[in-house]
């Protein structure tokens, strides 16, 4: 009988062992173990090896916390009641869109996945299609086909998060994708809407082009225009300096004019005429008598002047003329001499 005992007190012990070794079990990375005891929460555990008290006292569940989760939102499915499609929203302007989008979501607390609600993949169905109608409940629906179309994926986003958050279903909403074609309008105007569509594209192809002419003519057109400007400004400057200066050349030969008239006059008479004559080359004088003229080819009589004579070139004497003599072309007579010399005495007279 003691050995019996003892026998069965070792299978018991041996029994127990094994009884507590299977409260050992092993998390994996990215997941994570939520204990149970008599069915009701006890506590969570990450990856690695753990040990709980063995069944039926506790047990474990092993929970994918960081797998990206997707559910697609907006099917095709139509409603008997409505005739419409379940992606059938409607807007502010009270017209229909239809939209089809993808969330993708991960856990971010095993516990509230498990426990706070009953079916956390259809929360999070109901969770999108609640946001997704009061977003673009909001919204007209031009800006909802075209110009807002982006920035309804963030928005119904940040609007899906809150909801979660608050019914606690411990779901992170990592992204919101519209699917091809995800915002479009019903197929009885889809139509309508595509040369809608078109033309709002030339509209801005328009824009865009006249921007670009725009960014080219004005830059160019301004710096016409600042060099006009500065053209003019130089031109204003330049005469208004002239203007001055002649001013004070003006007064000046005034005051002189006031000390000395008859010098001045004639100083002035010099000066002009040899302004005059300076470029000249040939000089026609008009006789009081008779029609001949008196002709000084002046350009001829520069040349015989600038010559050396030829008896300077014999004796290599290398000095030049300094004077040469006045030749009068044969064609003028001794009258007309006669008529100029009493012309130059009237004059001086006067």
């Amino acid at each position: 009988m003691k050995s019996a005992g003892l026998g069965v007190g070792l299978i018991a012990a041996i029994a127990a062992l094994i009884w507590l070794g299977t409260g050992f079990f092993i998390v994996q990375e990215g997941q994570q173990a939520v204990i149970t005891q008599f069915g009701k929460y006890k506590s969570t555990v990450h990856a690695g090896f753990n040990w709980r008290l063995p069944y039926p006292i506790q047990s474990h569940e092993l929970v994918f916390v960081t797998q990206i989760r997707s559910v697609d939102v907006g099917r095709d499915t139509v409603i008997k009641a409505t005739g419409l499609r379940e992606s059938a929203m409607l807007t502010e302007d009270e017209n229909i869109v239809e939209i089809k989008f993808a969330v993708q979501y991960r856990l971010n607390d095993a516990r509230a996945w498990l426990f706070e609600s009953k079916n956390p993949a259809d929360a999070v169905v109901q969770a999108a299609e609640t946001a997704v109608r009061e977003v673009v409940g909001k919204m007209r629906m031009d800006t909802a086909l075209a110009e807002e179309r982006d920035q309804i994926a963030p928005r119904v986003r940040a609007l899906m998060q809150t909801i979660l958050d608050r019914y606690k279903v411990g779901v992170e909403v990592v992204g919101i994708n519209l699917q091809q074609g995800g915002v479009r309008p019903p197929e009885q105007v889809q139509a309508a809407f595509d040369d809608v569509l078109k033309a709002g594209q030339e509209r801005e192809r328009a824009k865009n082009e006249a921007q670009a002419y725009a960014n080219d003519v004005v830059p160019r057109a301004v710096g016409s225009a600042s060099r006009l400007k500065e053209e003019a400004d130089a031109y204003k400057a330049r005469i208004v300096a002239q203007a001055q200066g002649d001013a004070q050349r003006f007064s000046s030969v005034l005051a002189e004019y006031q000390k000395a008239p008859q010098v001045t006059r004639d100083r002035m008479y010099l000066e002009t005429m040899q302004q005059i004559y300076a470029n000249v080359t040939k000089v026609l004088v008009d006789s009081r008598q008779g029609s001949n003229l008196l002709y000084l080819p002046l350009d001829k009589i520069m040349q015989t002047a600038m010559q050396p004579t030829a008896g300077q070139e014999a004796t290599g004497s290398g000095s030049a003329s300094s004077s040469a003599p006045v030749v009068i072309p044969p064609a003028i007579s001794n009258d007309s001499r006669a008529r100029d010399t009493s012309r130059t005495r009237d004059r001086e007279s006067r």
